[in-house]
């Protein structure tokens, strides 16, 4: 329970005074709670020796009714204070876990599935916020509430009465205990069980059409159905362990009355109490029921919030493989780009997947990236967007400046990136667009379905501009998607535009006319193209041909052409293929 509050001490510090305010109001009712009990003694009393007059009556039921009023509207203060706190920490931490998740590198993503991160940003996130509140809730009744009125029945009353009631208490903390370990474990297998259903659940919807394609629904059904058991089987684990609480609570609550009945019974025959003493006495042990509740659920409530934290305190202390510079150096523009003996490898590989390579590019080139499927085009463009750490093994320079000494903010904001899986928003057309240019006009956005060869097609939807795509552009073709992908980043107009094969699923013609326009477009920014077609490359001022992740090649279309090794044998081959 300690260590619940400790990893939550940010927020409470944070929070100070709204949760003082709550939690004194709820100290408060409770205080004021253990007063009626003692008028309806007072009452009884009065009645057993004929001296309940009216006004004592009218006087003890104002105080009654007052007092009801003001526990009301203080409860309402606690409630609505304490909540709104715990609903508030959720919200902060779903922010914290989404800004944490856009800071993260493809090491992240590849470790935790997106499943199991949507579950952590929601059921855990929730048992999180119900620490926050009602976690606080219990934990004032089961200590403060539940001592405030073993007090009053101690000194109002009979202690040696209290002493004796309160003699399965012992035995309740022990219990509750085990159950809260044993509640830990279990909680944490079944969310754990939940992220795994919810990944693979994600999974199939997004992969609906090649389940169907390959008939596999009763497969993938069943696989459903066994994963859904397994979530199931795991929360009745939990579910037995939580059933144990009100039970065990109410065999102890039973024995205490018990114990409460017949001891006080005897102490009013010998006249060491009074009738109404004895109804106020087991009226408060009534009332000490939902303390006793209220303690198996601050350890049940606890535990699940420790098990929730763990797993998200664990994914927000992924540090980014890629961080911001200490000393940062802005570069007004961008001139140069360099690469200089690079030789990278990706996390737990052990071999490079490139090797010593050298490139100069100036600005206004554009640059053809070649070379069979995995020959490392795309690992040499990752260089450029700084998604893992920089190479062990050269330097990449922009400006005669090394790029990690620039900001990432900048290095991202100079590039326009349209990458092979092209990845499209449940949006309309229009607001993929603007994704790059969120200022853009409508005019700049036709001229730039123009350059992406894309008004015609975006003319014939239904809503033109204005057509929703769907999930992940399920409405569009693959050669749409791609010139969508393709006019988002030209709406950026950045310094730098790069071409990750992204012009794999549109036709030949279609190929011609967005190169054509891009070089006139971009005569004066740099762009990079990879690609396995060699004639979205054929204008490129250089090409460089990539085998293992070595140059093996590099010059222009004709200085590669004269040379007559892999490019030129590949360039042949695919023309001849075209038939021209």
């Amino acid at each position: 329970m300690i260590a619940v509050f400790r990893k939550l001490s940010w927020y409470f510090k944070e929070q100070w005074l709204r949760y003082t305010l709550a939690v004194t109001a709820l100290i408060i009712v409770n205080i004021l709670g253990v007063i009626p009990p003692m008028l309806l003694g007072e009452v009884i009393d009065l009645i057993q020796y004929n001296q309940l007059t009216t006004e004592r009556f009218y006087e003890l039921l104002a105080i009654f009714i007052g007092l009801t009023l003001v526990i009301y509207v203080v409860s309402f203060y606690w409630d609505y204070t304490l909540f709104g706190r715990a609903f508030l920490l959720e919200k902060k931490m779903r922010s914290k876990l989404m800004d944490h998740f856009m800071r993260m590198t493809p090491t992240f993503f590849g470790r935790y599935r997106t499943g199991d991160l949507m579950a952590r940003s929601t059921n855990d996130l929730r048992a999180i916020m119900v620490t926050a509140g009602f976690g606080i809730l219990t934990l004032v009744d089961a200590t403060i509430f539940m001592f405030l009125i073993v007090m009053v029945m101690a000194m109002m009353i009979n202690w040696h009465l209290t002493l004796a009631a309160l003699i399965p208490l012992p035995i309740m903390a022990l219990l509750i205990q085990k159950y809260g370990r044993a509640i830990h474990e279990r909680f944490t297998k079944a969310q754990s069980a939940f992220s795994d259903l919810n990944n693979n659940s994600l999974e199939s919807i997004q992969g609906v059409r090649v389940i169907r394609a390959f008939v596999q629904e009763k497969r993938d059904e069943e696989q459903f159905n066994a994963q859904t058991e397994e979530v199931f089987l795991r929360n009745i684990e939990v579910a037995k362990m939580d059933a144990l609480f009100e039970p065990t609570i109410k065999v102890l609550v039973g024995m205490a009355y018990t114990i409460g009945l017949g001891y006080g019974a005897y102490l009013v025959i010998q006249g060491v109490i009074t009738i109404g003493q004895l109804v106020t006495f087991n009226v408060y042990l009534g009332m000490l029921i939902w303390p006793m509740f209220a303690m198996g659920e601050l350890i049940n409530v606890m535990q699940r919030g420790n098990a929730s934290l763990e797993r998200t305190d664990e994914v927000l202390s992924h540090e980014p493989d890629v961080k911001e510079p200490k000393h940062a150096v802005n570069i007004p523009s961008l001139k140069t780009i360099s690469f200089n003996q690079i030789s990278f490898s990706y996390p737990q590989v052990d071999s490079n997947q490139l090797k010593e390579i050298n490139l100069e590019v100036k600005q206004g080139e554009t640059i053809g990236v070649v070379g069979k499927t995995g020959a490392g085009k795309t690992t040499l463009i990752r260089q450029l967007l700084r998604e893992y750490p920089p190479a062990e093994n050269g330097i990449v320079k922009v400006n005669d400046v090394p790029i990690e000494q620039i900001p990432l903010s900048l290095t991202r904001d100079w590039i326009g990136y349209v990458p092979q899986d092209h990845i499209l928003f449940s949006k309309t057309v229009r607001e993929n667009i603007l994704f790059g240019d969120v200022n853009a006009p409508d005019q700049e956005i036709y001229r730039i379905l123009e350059l992406a060869s894309l008004r015609e097609d975006i003319a014939q939807l239904p809503d033109g501009l204005n057509t929703v795509v769907g999930e992940s552009g399920v409405t569009l073709s693959g050669g749409q998607k791609q010139r969508v992908s393709l006019a988002r980043a030209l709406v950026k107009d950045p310094e730098c535009l790069i071409l990750d094969d992204s012009l794999s699923a549109v036709d030949g013609q279609t190929e011609s006319k967005i190169i054509k326009h891009l070089k006139e477009e971009r005569s004066t920014k740099t762009t990079i193209i990879a690609a396995h077609r060699l004639s979205a490359v054929k204008h490129a001022d250089q090409i460089i041909v990539l085998e293992d992740g070595e140059i093996t090649e590099h010059g222009n279309h004709d200085q590669l052409m004269k040379q007559r090794n892999w490019y030129f044998k590949q360039y042949v081959k695919q023309q001849m293929e075209r038939g021209e």
